[in-house]
């Protein structure tokens, strides 16, 4: 099929926008940190009135005062409004602390906080006290990240990727594959847009981050106070850091199409004189040099600003994970932007020697080899198991994603096919990079009416015939213009004068295009160009999905966690020494409550009116009668009024273990109340 008058410019934008919206319009993705547990577990009903409820997480997360709210039946929040640090090694933990008395009924616990990674997670669910109730409790009608401000910071998610990759990848192929293309206004222009579509996408970004994570109302984009509390985060810093290193790499186009492009004009390569030759060279090596070693810096430090505030900052290996993500960016930017500055020089552009094509081959062909050591990694690093890739989302996504990529590379096997045969096509005229670099490109606008042939194709040995000489004559003297001769019009002559240098563009582009092996190459590029379009939508959508790892360590945790199996781990134990003041409560957290080591053990005294309270003596034991084990005592240390903790409380073996608590509230009073507790 022939490709006269095709698009591929537009195609190629159609595909990215329809991309991008089908990614920004499904449901709200996943994101790296999950909720493992909470204390009381969805669905639990409890004889006594919880002191508090705790959330436990897969990693960090930020949260504040209003991120944890309990509400009553009625609807009515009834926490103390405080947020409690309950993170302890490396156990994510956060509650809300409950004002005692509170009435039978069901309650209802939402949750919203902020990932590691920059995305926002949310959730809600019940317990009962006394016996389950009717409740009215308002809930979010909405996931956190999602609605409409979640669509459009996923497009510009998207875009940000698109532009970087223009960017550094069309810079990248300037600078190692052919300088010419430094004088060629349609590289010039995809370089550019790329650096304008990700500073726009960026700074869309920045702007939409506060009701993205709070929220989620569109009007909030131009809410100042949200924007400043956004620029205080890890994401925030992250975006402004990559508006600054943006402003370098404004500084380092315009050298590039600027300084460097002359340095690489025509009249520098006409130079005939050895010496001046030599400085000239001399002079574009350092030039190009110093672009490459700024130019590297600015990549990679573009490439960071994703690193730091996205998956690669979180979980396991944090130190390796994030320079590792940062060279696997820089290797889809060298690759995909290459390809499309290859396929614009090669549609639009002059003729591209053979020397070009074949480096972008070489520099195409390094990115994947840093793309298959560096996904390896990542792979490892986010699923973990091979059950994971077909038994979760984030596996199934990497699936699609390394299929891409296994027909991209294909496809690019065929162009490098084409290149072979580019390279060994002597009979077919390609140019000199100089030539080409000066060689005008068609501008479709200014052709506006049709030129008479006469005008502008040039006579032929066939028909031209050479004029006979004629005999000079002399001038006439002082003979005046005749009156009805109309005097030459300017803005026509300037008007032929451009349908002239357009038409003749226009057939030396068909003349370049006739040849059979680079229209090839230009089809096998955009086939390419077009995977790769999709290829970075999957790429987003995997940046926004909870990784394998974190969905089945929260399969586990829920499969594991049923109301009778993890509430015996926070115990309230009332007791009463007989004393005067001998009355009060026990509040007991063991955590995780796992059998083994690295257990720890909370126990805060309270009096009846809940506040809390030193006694002279406490003692926790622990005593396994089925085993024959115990009792093993557990050391406290004093932390607080009213409050003591035990940090790697052993428990050897699981099984139902009976807790045994004593309190001396005088000399003479005391008592011991036990308990069972059931150990996974």
């Amino acid at each position: 099929m022939a490709l006269t008058g095709f698009r591929p410019l537009r195609l190629l934008v159609v595909a990215a926008v329809l991309f991008g919206a089908l990614a920004a319009g499904a449901a709200p993705a996943a994101a790296h940190a999950a909720l493992t547990g909470s204390d009381p577990v969805q669905g639990a009903v409890l004889a006594h009135a919880p002191e508090q409820v705790a959330l436990t997480f897969s990693e960090g997360v930020a949260m504040g005062d209003d991120s944890l709210r309990v509400l009553d039946p009625h609807g009515k929040r009834v926490d103390r409004g405080k947020l409690r640090n309950l993170c302890s090694g490396s156990v994510v933990k956060y509650g809300a602390g409950l004002p005692p008395g509170l009435p039978n009924g069901t309650y209802t616990v939402a949750w919203q906080a902020i990932s590691a990674d920059s995305h926002p997670v949310s959730g809600a669910f019940t317990f009962s006290i006394g016996a389950p109730s009717k409740t009215t409790a308002p809930l979010p009608q909405q996931e956190a990240g999602g609605g409409p401000v979640g669509a459009l910071y996923q497009v510009a998610r998207y875009l940000a990727y698109a532009g970087y990759a223009l960017l550094v990848g069309g810079a990248a192929f300037v600078l190692v594959c052919r300088p010419a293309a430094s004088r060629v206004r349609s590289v010039q222009r995809l370089v550019v847009r790329g650096w304008a579509v990700l500073t726009g996408a960026t700074v869309a970004m920045l702007l939409l981050r506060a009701p993205y994570t709070g929220s989620g109302k569109l009007a909030d984009v131009f809410d100042l106070g949200g924007l400043q509390q956004a620029l205080l985060t890890k994401p925030g810093a992250a975006l402004v850091s990559r508006l600054l290193l943006l402003a370098a790499a404004a500084l380092f186009v315009a050298v590039l199409f600027g300084t460097y492009a002359l340095a690489h004009g025509p009249e520098e390569a006409g130079r005939a004189d050895a010496e001046g030759a030599g400085e000239d060279a001399k002079r574009r090596r350092d030039l190009g040099l110093g672009l490459g070693i700024g130019g590297t810096l600015v990549a990679a430090g573009l490439a960071a600003t994703w690193a730091m505030a996205e998956h690669a900052s979180t979980g396991l290996q944090p130190a390796l994970a994030m320079p590792v993500d940062v060279l696997h960016l820089l290797a889809v930017a060298a690759w995909l932007g290459g390809l499309a500055a290859l396929l614009v020089s090669l549609y639009w552009g002059p003729r591209v020697e053979r020397a070009a094509v074949r480096r972008f081959s070489r520099m195409a062909f390094g990115s994947v080899l840093v793309l298959v050591a560096t996904g390896t990694y990542q792979s490892w690093r986010q699923v973990g198991s091979w059950s994971a890739l077909t038994g979760t989302a984030y596996g199934r996504l990497l699936l699609v994603k390394v299929g891409l990529v296994v027909v991209l590379v294909a496809v690019a096997g065929l162009s490098r096919r084409w290149t072979g045969r580019l390279a060994d096509a002597g009979a077919v005229p390609m140019g000199t990079a100089e030539a080409d670099a000066a060689e005008p490109e068609a501008d479709p606008a200014s052709v506006r009416t049709a030129v008479p042939a006469t005008a502008t194709e040039p006579a032929t040995a066939a028909t031209a015939e050479p004029a006979p000489a004629a005999e000079p004559t002399p001038p006439p003297e002082a003979a005046p213009p005749a009156p009805d001769t109309p005097a030459p019009d300017p803005l026509r002559a300037a008007q032929l004068a451009r349908q002239q240098a357009a038409l003749a563009t226009a057939r030396k582009k068909r003349v370049r295009d006739a040849d059979p092996v680079r229209r090839g190459l230009r089809r096998s590029v955009l086939a390419e160009a077009s995977i790769a379009v999709v290829l970075l939508a999957v790429t987003t959508a995997l940046t926004t999905t909870e990784p394998a790892r974190t969905e089945e360590a929260v399969r586990a945790a829920s499969a594991g966690q049923s109301p009778d199996a993890n509430q015996p781990r926070v115990l309230t134990v009332p007791f009463d020494t007989g004393g005067q003041g001998g009355q009060g409560t026990a509040r007991l957290d063991l955590d995780p409550g796992h059998s083994g080591g690295g257990n720890e053990l909370r126990l805060r005294i309270a009096d009846p009116s809940g506040k809390a309270r030193d006694v002279p003596e406490v003692k926790v034991s622990f005593t396994l009668a089925a085993k024959k084990l115990g009792p093993l005592p557990v050391v406290l240390r004093h932390t607080g009024a009213g409050h003591w903790s035990a940090s790697g409380v052993q428990l050897p073996v699981p099984g139902r273990w009976q807790l045994s608590l004593m309190v001396r509230t005088s000399d003479f009073d005391q008592v011991t109340e036990t308990r069972n507790v059931t150990i996974n």
